[in-house]
């Protein structure tokens, strides 16, 4: 497959500036197993297509205020820097704009001194090292100093209401430059609805990079580098995953990052060990799934590695032509937009249902 072929046409207006009012209020669009014709509801009905025994695996990773706008020592000319990640305590790779100037040993500084961080290492296309310093708690001081960092498709300033609605209500382990979106959706009314159902909730984390922005350049998708992403998953976790793959139950990811950390570190049988790590794992047409049989998404940009992934699980042409419907039906896009409900599978050996399809 080529690059092209996950191209589709998006009128502006349909890019999600802000979210829905309410989370689960959002727009649903379901493609049912074997083919048949979509289904469109409200993001609170998702219960409805799950069932006990089902184990819903969400990321628990928490969006930090990545963004610090400062000016630079001496010249007081206006800098950007973007937290990418923790390199070591106090240490950190940061994407600074622009970056021509920051030379090893330039300082930066943010809310006019109370936070400093001093370049000690420079690589390509606007990479740092810088090193913080501050009086007090280097969380708290980021946490004060920092944007909420929306994408850059979000063609507006940061609010203060970004910053719980960028952010899933189970959110708990810092680390993410970029929310899990497909979690954005859910709200404690829709988690009581799945436990009166019976169905089991495992969480995870992936900490979410730049990287998920990254437009996919070459024409062949395999000449494409993935960016690694931390993960971590507990005994917990694996446990319930494991014990429900064994009861026959169906494994429900929550968004991508929860598919990248479970085929990353799924065995030839799919079950799956606690374990800490970082995965740089490209999924896209043709792919075998192991562990996952239930995919919830976002609407994601075209030629991204996401639309890939997506489409590696419910079959490139289907998943095209929902897009192309979600389009017509005037369904919100990307981040703050509406979300999709992929029930069949790509795994060989699925429970109780089966896309048919590219995934085998």
């Amino acid at each position: 497959m080529r690059t092209s072929d996950f191209d589709y046409e998006l009128p502006r207006e349909l890019i999600a500036q802000y979210p829905a009012e309410r989370r689960d209020e959002s727009r649903l669009l379901v493609l049912p197993p074997g083919g048949a014709a979509p289904e469109h509801r409200r993001f609170r009905d998702l219960p409805d297509y799950l069932v006990a025994g089902d184990l819903v695996v969400v990321n628990e990773s928490e969006v930090i205020p990545a963004r610090l706008l400062g000016r630079r020592r001496g010249s007081g000319g206006r800098v950007e820097v973007f937290l990418l990640r923790e390199v070591a305590e106090s240490a950190w790779e940061v994407l600074a704009r622009p970056a021509a100037r920051l030379r090893a040993g330039a300082v930066v500084e943010f809310g006019g001194g109370e936070l400093r961080a001093t370049v000690t290492g420079v690589g390509e296309a606007g990479r740092r090292i810088v090193e913080f310093e501050t009086a007090g708690d280097l969380e708290s001081a980021l946490e004060r100093n920092g944007l909420v960092p929306l994408p850059p498709y979000i063609d507006r300033a940061p609010e203060d209401a970004d910053r719980d609605r960028y952010q899933t209500v189970y959110a708990r382990v810092p680390g993410a430059v970029a929310a899990p979106t497909a979690g954005l959706h859910f709200t404690e009314e829709v988690f009581a609805a799945l436990e009166e159902r019976g169905v089991a909730v495992a969480r995870i984390v992936l900490h979410v990079g730049l990287g998920t922005f990254r437009p996919v350049a070459a024409e062949d998708p395999d000449e494409h580098e993935m960016e690694e992403e931390r993960y971590e998953v507990s005994e917990a976790a694996a446990d319930a995953v494991n014990a429900t793959r064994a009861a026959g139950g169906r494994i429900v990811a929550v968004g991508t990052t929860v598919v990248r950390v479970l085929e990353s570190i799924a065995g030839p049988d799919g079950s799956i060990a606690p374990c800490e790590g970082a995965t740089s794992l490209f999924i896209h047409p043709p792919y075998r799934f192991r562990c996952v049989d239930v995919l919830l998404t976002n609407f994601h940009l075209p030629r991204s590695t996401l639309l890939m992934l997506v489409s590696a699980f419910g079959r490139r042409e289907r998943v095209i032509a929902a897009y192309a419907e979600a389009v017509r039906l005037r369904y919100r896009f990307y981040s703050y937009g509406d979300a999709m409900l992929l029930l069949g599978s790509g795994r060989v050996d699925s429970p109780r249902l089966d896309n048919g399809g590219e995934g085998r």
